[in-house]
């Protein structure tokens, strides 16, 4: 597996940067995740967080190199995370909980699967042009696909989220293949905002990733003025054993199932405690069980 990654996060013209983002590698496959906290609830930046940890932890779990039902994996940490959240909320007390949109893909064996919840982005350009993009969850979006007017609408309202009262609402796309010199674009709505879609695409591949990222954040940036939102991005380069020059590579003397992440355990909050094995298992077990209960009433 061969990629070039980089990330970078900005924080615009709000009181904290509640973005969080990272990525985990075996040899075999690549976990890229970008959480955004949600303003207007309380703790925005542990929800994102505890996405962060949560998907990381089930990865540590899961890749062995690689991960065996690559979909699967992606609902089920994604539904854990929602657990987490939601967890976390209770044993504090706290009247309202913690939100974050997120979207994650996992890169392995020559594809790519993606999930996403919220209106985080990851988009994917080839030879040069937008392939596709992630719909957002959001209200605006819904019109703006069935073809209505979409002026009167506030963009920031979305219809999901991780950590809601509700259960989350998510999308799974897939498998892709991937090709020599695909780059694939995760990020927070501070970019796609002020942004356009074309912009993106076209900026992406204008230049090599740690220089057309960064000029990308500052187009964003500059746009939005003193009130800017966060802006944060993971990108990454998908590119063939035979025409490998990378800016990342694990080291060639990695053992099968070697774990690496740049996600970090926790964020600056004294409360914060690392995720626990026996919740992460009472997750897992609560979700196996919701699946036997969905499939016995379906058959």
């Amino acid at each position: 597996m061969k990629f070039s990654v980089y990330q970078i996060s900005r924080q615009g013209g709000r009181e904290r940067n509640e973005d969080r983002m990272g990525y985990a590698f075996t040899r075999e496959s690549g976990l890229f995740v970008l959480a955004d906290g949600m303003g207007g609830h309380p703790e925005g930046a542990m929800a994102a967080q505890l996405a962060l940890q949560t998907f990381s932890a089930y990865f540590q779990k899961a890749a062995n190199p690689t991960v065996r039902g690559v979909p699967e994996f992606l609902s089920g940490a994604l539904l854990a995370a929602h657990h987490q959240i939601i967890r976390y909320a209770a044993e504090k007390g706290m009247l309202d909980t913690p939100r974050t949109t997120l979207v994650a893909a996992v890169m392995e064996r020559g594809h790519m699967h993606w999930v996403h919840c919220g209106d985080s982005r990851l988009y994917i350009v080839r030879d040069g042009e937008l392939l596709t993009r992630t719909r957002d969850h959001s209200y605006m979006e819904q019109q703006a696909h069935l073809g209505r007017a979409t002026q009167h609408i506030n963009r920031n309202i979305l219809f999901t989220c991780l950590g809601s009262p509700a259960k989350p609402v998510f999308d799974m796309s897939g498998p892709l293949q991937l090709q020599h010199g695909d780059r694939v674009l995760l990020c927070s709505d501070g970019l796609w905002s002020t942004v356009k879609d074309h912009e993106i695409a076209a900026e992406l591949v204008r230049h090599p990733l740690e220089q057309s990222v960064p000029e990308l954040v500052e187009m964003a940036l500059k746009r939005g003025g003193p009130r800017c939102d966060n802006v944060t991005v993971l990108a990454m380069e998908w590119e063939t054993m035979e025409a490998f020059q990378s800016t990342f590579q694990p080291r060639e003397d990695h053992e099968e199932g070697v774990f690496a992440t740049t996600i970090q355990s926790g964020v600056p909050d004294p409360t914060m405690d690392d995720l626990d094995d026996e919740a992460i298992e009472r997750s897992i077990a609560e979700i196996n069980a919701a699946i036997r209960r969905t499939a016995e009433k379906n058959a």
